[in-house]
């Protein structure tokens, strides 16, 4: 077997992987960075995300005059996430983002080359009220891709003199453990089969989350929540929980792993990257949401930008495992999105004349993209051939033309007396919505879908898709991983999603969302800082 030894060995190649190892080689460390994917992949999913951040006490909310500070950003966190009075280092995790995603993440970025859009946008308001109470997510100029391409620059440029090894395409099989301590781990080259040990004093697991793993996302779904008969991944399957359990091996405690961040509004990836690989949408406020009869979902009408936790529960009680997104072309130029990096080129590519021409005008670009690309995206001129298409897909009579006809008819007579007479809770939070000013550019003002000139119509079949781990390898706050005693197993630590992103839980039943970007550079940088300097 061949040996290869380092200061530190680092398994994952995502976000937090990256910058614990970048921090690390800047203190002089010589470091050992492994990863399953294939080169061009290194960064994992924070090379596809979209780069949502949210950030507490920024410069560019005091620009637009948005009263936040760390006190408040906390109280939103625990009332929201609704962590439980003995979680106590998921609560401190909480508290170290609160009080330090300014300075720890904000203000290094921006020391690495790296900006953000000139807006903050208010997501995860609560369904009364009970989420984020100002806006705080901020946007990376580039998205993600960018920020991970550009740590990936650094990484290289400080592991230069070969004091950096980077192992693509070799899995962990094994972490060694010797005389109390952990003494590094076995890898496996997966395409030759060809072993190495990898020896170091200190492993940092980086490995990212379990639900990658549909046979693992089910053995912890929590037996209370209603679980869909099929989802989609929108994770990675390397994101499969073995490490995790190889960690528990050591004595390792693994927390709220039934505890996940998955979105309802899914479709199939058209050019999928791996079996099973969805799409996360960021639904139209506008859209009717229907059930698989093309019935709208009530009483309460589903709407995004509330509470994603409410809504996957709302679409994972449905009859079927599928839903209808109902909308028309004038609706989806302004609304529809697909979250991530590959499907927001304007912002990745940093073309902002062209974003801006898209945000005012709409983005019939990539409507027109999923309409040729996607047979889960119905475009029709009329009720009664959407309903059609519809059938057609699912291979049923579920969808009566009278019905669809019916739940339009009735969502447009709110408009027939008028605006004063409104009386629909998914008109009240689009108004209200709207009422920001970033929101209101990307949010319709309330109208018949049935208006003259808004057509033609469109549906989308949308499925639960899989996404984060909330849930993890408990870990105290300089990201050691603690055993069931609450106390640091030597010599190994846990950063980003294996961690919960921090704690073993930092965000509880649900997320103010954008705490995942920066929860992975906290603990990464917690990681290093106590690896290298004892603090």
């Amino acid at each position: 077997m061949a040996q290869h030894a380092s200061d530190i060995l680092v398994i994952g190649g995502g976000l937090a992987g990256i910058v614990t190892a970048l921090q690390a080689l800047r203190a002089g460390q010589r470091v050992t960075l492994v990863d399953r994917d294939r080169p061009e992949r290194l960064g994992g999913l924070a090379l596809w995300a979209f780069g949502g951040m949210a950030l507490v006490g920024t410069p560019l909310q005091a620009k637009m005059n948005i009263p936040d500070t760390p006190e408040r950003a906390l109280a939103d966190w625990l009332r929201f996430g609704e962590l439980g009075a003995d979680d106590h280092w998921p609560q401190a995790w909480a508290r170290y983002y609160a009080e330090h995603s300014r300075s720890e993440v904000y203000d290094w970025l921006l020391g690495e080359g790296i900006t953000f859009m000139p807006a903050v946008n208010w997501v995860e308001r609560g369904m009364n009220g009970d989420g984020n109470s100002v806006p705080r997510y901020h946007i990376v100029w580039g998205t993600s891709r960018f920020l991970t391409l550009r740590l990936i620059e650094q990484l290289r440029a400080a592991g230069q003199g070969g004091r950096l090894t980077l192992l693509h395409g070799h899995r962990v099989t094994q972490l060694d453990h010797a005389g109390g301590c952990i003494a590094g781990a076995v890898a496996v080259h997966e395409a030759t089969g060809q072993e190495v040990r990898l020896a170091a004093p200190v492993v940092v697991l980086a490995m990212g989350g379990i639900n990658g793993s549909h046979e693992e996302a089910r053995r912890n779904w929590p037996p209370e929540r209603p679980r869909p008969a099929t989802m989609l991944n929108g994770a990675h399957p390397f994101a499969d929980g073995r490490l995790h359990h190889a960690a528990t091996g050591l004595g390792a405690r693994l927390t709220h792993a039934g505890e996940m961040w998955n979105y309802a509004a899914g479709f199939p990836h058209p050019f999928p990257h791996f079996p099973g690989h969805g799409l996360s949408t960021i639904p139209c406020k506008s859209a009717l949401w229907l059930n698989h009869r093309g019935e709208r979902i009530g009483p309460q009408p589903l709407v995004t930008g509330f509470d994603t936790h409410w809504l996957c529960q709302q679409v994972a009680a449905q009859e079927k495992p599928w839903t209808w997104h109902l909308l028309n072309w004038r609706i989806a130029a302004k609304e529809f999105a697909i979250s991530g990096a590959e499907h927001n080129q304007r912002i990745r590519d940093r073309q902002f004349p062209l974003f801006l021409k898209e945000t005012l005008l709409g983005n019939h670009r990539l409507v027109r993209q999923m309409q040729a690309q996607s047979p889960h995206f119905l475009v029709a001129d009329t009720l009664t051939e959407l309903a059609t298409k519809m059938n057609a897909l699912t291979a049923s009579h579920d969808v009566s033309a009278a019905r669809l006809q019916a739940t339009a008819d009735a969502f447009d007579a709110n408009f027939v007396r008028g605006a004063k007479l409104h009386n629909d809770d998914q008109i009240r939070r689009i108004l209200h919505a709207r009422q920001w000013g970033p929101d209101k550019l990307r949010t319709c003002a309330p109208a018949p879908l049935q208006m003259k000139g808004a057509g033609p119509f469109i549906a989308i079949q949308m499925q639960l898709i899989t996404r984060k781990s909330l849930g993890g390898l408990q870990t105290d706050l300089q990201s050691r991983v603690l055993d069931a005693a609450g106390q640091p197993l030597s010599g190994l630590y846990c950063v980003g999603e294996a961690a919960g992103f921090g704690g073993g839980g930092a965000s509880g039943k649900r997320s103010l969302e954008g705490t995942f970007l920066p929860g992975c550079i906290l603990t990464a940088r917690a990681a290093a800082r106590h690896i290298t300097h004892g603090k």
